[in-house]
């Protein structure tokens, strides 16, 4: 559901050469707190792996890593009054109808 919704969105963070800094880390926490959702774009020059990027910055800005997709990461942190409301989850192997 994540993943749909967010491939409507545009990066609005960047990790470029310095990769991860404490600056990248507040300003991904600031997009966050305003949208829940966001995607972050990892540049060819940083020479990073985007896995370790996103998992960093998940752990970082206590987010979850919906995915990554090329040099894209989508991460989604709640808000105290949640915006996007998430379908409830099927009951697993549950096939009665």
């Amino acid at each position: 559901y994540l993943r749909s919704l967010a491939m409507k969105e545009h990066a609005v963070v960047q990790v470029g050469k310095g990769g991860v800094t404490p600056d990248v880390t507040a300003y991904a926490d600031e997009a966050l707190s305003a949208r829940e959702l966001i995607k972050v774009d990892v540049l060819k020059n940083a020479g990073l792996d985007v896995r370790d990027v996103g998992e960093t910055l998940a752990g970082r800005t206590n987010s979850l890593l919906v995915q990554t997709m090329g040099r894209k990461i989508t991460l989604y942190r709640p808000a105290e009054k949640p915006v996007i409301k998430l379908p409830k989850a099927s009951a697993a192997g549950n096939t009665e109808k």
